[in-house]
């Protein structure tokens, strides 16, 4: 049998794909490359046991072989980007996990969402634990990423409760790495990019707005655990490590030795002030925790932005 991972040519589950094939699993990865990309899996698809199929999740699914395990992890995760495909979001999230929930009941395979921090909105508790419901805006600009990521975890659990299908949550807080589009528009991305230009970097609001930063291969060590388990979620998966703006900007002017100042742009409607996961939960249940420091994951990430900026 063999695992399906949704969304696998996009950064984090490209990662996922080449875990699971260095696992020993068979994966057939399904991505339209809206905002996946063919770069990203180009060694995977050399590689046996990986099966690549361009597909819309949205439509009607292809006939797929017999399947143990099902990640849904399609869907655009930046502003600029689910902002742009605003309604392809919401029903990627809500009619392609529909789709991807009953090809798991057909299958009798586990079924795994890949939720995020933003369910969390502008969080009136801090850090967040799995158990605050949030401060979202439901008609706000970010509402189409938001709402769509509550509404895929309220249906994931419902098929749980009346279906009796095994499902797994996860909340992802900020991740980066390699992999990840320079011009995808979050803060780790821009920053990197504008310096390795020595352009300005770009600081919105005063700076002191804060966000946790995770390195990709610890986000997909604490996904493997969590399907493993026997645990459902949510479960919060990030650095607790927090850093202001102004910070993270500084860390990177210093590791890319650029000449870029930093310069000051009104902030974003509805941007959260601050986000720190609570990894409680992720410890106990998974016996996770982060592994690579955030340096350590900035000086990865930036070696491999050289090469595509």
């Amino acid at each position: 049998m063999a695992i399906l991972v949704a969304g696998g040519a996009g950064f984090i589950g490209s990662h996922l794909c080449e875990r699971l094939l260095n696992d020993g699993y068979e994966v057939v990865c399904v991505d339209n490359l809206v905002t996946g990309a063919e770069m990203n899996i180009a060694a995977l698809r050399q590689r046996r046991g990986f099966t690549f199929v361009n597909h819309d999740i949205i439509e009607p699914l292809p006939e797929l072989p017999l399947l143990e395990q099902i990640y849904h992890l399609a869907s655009p995760a930046s502003p600029p980007v689910y902002q742009e495909f605003a309604v392809e979001t919401m029903r990627v999230n809500s009619e392609g996990a529909y789709r991807l929930l009953e090809l798991a009941l057909q299958n009798r395979a586990r079924f795994f969402f890949a939720s995020t921090s933003e369910v969390y909105g502008d969080p009136l508790e801090h850090p967040q634990r799995e158990e605050y419901r949030g401060n979202v805006s439901m008609i706000g600009p970010r509402s189409m990423y938001d709402e769509a990521k509550r509404y895929g975890e309220a249906l994931t659990s419902t098929y749980a409760r009346s279906r009796g299908l095994e499902t797994r949550i996860v909340r992802i807080f900020n991740t980066f790495g390699p992999r990840m589009d320079p011009a995808d528009g979050r803060v780790v991305t821009n920053f990197i990019a504008q310096a390795l230009r020595n352009e300005p970097i770009t600081v919105y609001g005063d700076g002191s707005q804060t966000r946790s930063f995770q390195y990709v291969s610890d986000l997909v060590e604490g996904i493997v655990r969590l399907m493993a388990s026997n645990y459902s979620g949510p479960v919060n998966i990030g650095n607790p490590e927090e850093y202001t703006m102004l910070q993270l900007a500084d860390l990177v002017q210093q590791l890319t030795g650029t000449s870029s100042e930093i310069v000051f742009r009104p902030l974003p409607e509805d941007d959260p002030r601050q986000r720190k996961p609570d990894i409680t939960l992720a410890s106990r249940e998974l016996g996770w925790e982060p592994c690579v420091p955030v340096v350590d994951g900035l000086r990865r990430t930036i070696e491999y932005l050289r090469t595509v900026v």
